[in-house]
């Protein structure tokens, strides 16, 4: 039986991902109370556990300081059942919260007489803290469009389902920030750079002209393979730990060449040993 734990900033798309979860089958609670977690529990635990194997919960910064305080503890003692709970925690940089809010010129849950937006938005971060420190999945949707974040959650849950690890490579440019929700991040901007070959700067790396160059330089080899090597040594070390979700970003930068090739690459040869490995460009998309 399967809950899994939806929390994160108001404007980070917490409500696009339960109602992917809920076209999953999922049953959704959204905005639930920390206290009744607890008693959710005993009900899957009992008769009415059977109809609904699979629930998700949405829990917010609208919950008492006490309570979003010590949620560390409340999970503690809830992976003591039967139950298998994972927590995904959904957040964005300060700019784009205030930018989906201006557009959306909806209220922030925590704004008043005494808190502007801004002051909602980092009072918000202090207050989920304890949940975004003990989260199984981090999830920055800061370069996210609504459509990608259906996708993002609805392939890391459903590849989830099987016995290994999700595993997602992610290239990005670090002209466009650095992605918060890794778990490894590569950076590849000493590599030769294909955007100083004018014929190439208009290509990507999924292009055979960029490909070939990259795959001419000793150093684009040498890196791809100590980085192949680092990553079959500790992946395993962290499934031992029952780790359901890994994020590993690859940074040059502007994201188009370099960081492309190398996270398709990495894909490639790591579908050739295992079940769920995605891939995610985030500045080509």
């Amino acid at each position: 039986m399967k809950v899994i734990i939806i929390s994160g900033l108001s404007g980070s798309g917490k409500s696009i991902a339960l109602n992917t979860l809920e076209d999953l089958d999922y049953y959704c609670i959204d905005n639930m109370p920390i206290g009744m977690l607890l008693s959710l529990v005993q009900q899957l635990l009992g008769d009415w556990g059977k109809d609904h194997s699979h629930v998700a919960v949405g829990i917010d910064a609208r919950n008492s300081h006490n309570d979003l305080k010590h949620f560390p503890d409340l999970l503690k003692d809830l992976s003591t059942s039967s139950l298998d709970i994972e927590t995904i925690y959904l957040e964005a940089d300060d700019a784009t919260l205030l930018k989906r809010f201006s557009e959306t010129r909806r209220k922030h849950p925590l704004t008043s007489e005494t808190h502007s937006l801004s002051d909602a938005i980092r009072l918000e971060r202090e207050l989920l803290y304890p949940i975004a420190a003990q989260t199984d999945l981090h999830i920055d949707t800061t370069h996210t469009n609504i459509y990608q974040l259906r996708e993002l959650v609805r392939n890391r849950v459903t590849n989830e389902l099987t016995d290994s690890m999700s595993l997602l490579f992610q290239s990005f440019g670090f002209k466009h920030g650095t992605p918060s929700d890794a778990d490894f991040i590569f950076d590849l901007r000493c590599l030769p750079n294909p955007h100083w070959e004018s014929t190439l700067r208009p290509l990507t790396g999924r292009d055979k002209k960029v490909i070939d160059y990259l795959e001419a330089q000793p150093w684009v080899n040498e890196m791809k393979q100590q980085i192949i090597h680092f990553l079959e040594t500790w992946i395993p070390r962290f499934e031992q730990e029952n780790r359901n979700y890994m994020t590993v970003a690859i940074g040059c930068t502007g994201g188009q060449h370099r960081s492309v090739y190398m996270a398709e690459t990495l894909s490639t040869h790591f579908k050739e040993q295992r079940k769920n490995v995605m891939l995610r460009h985030r500045e080509l998309s």
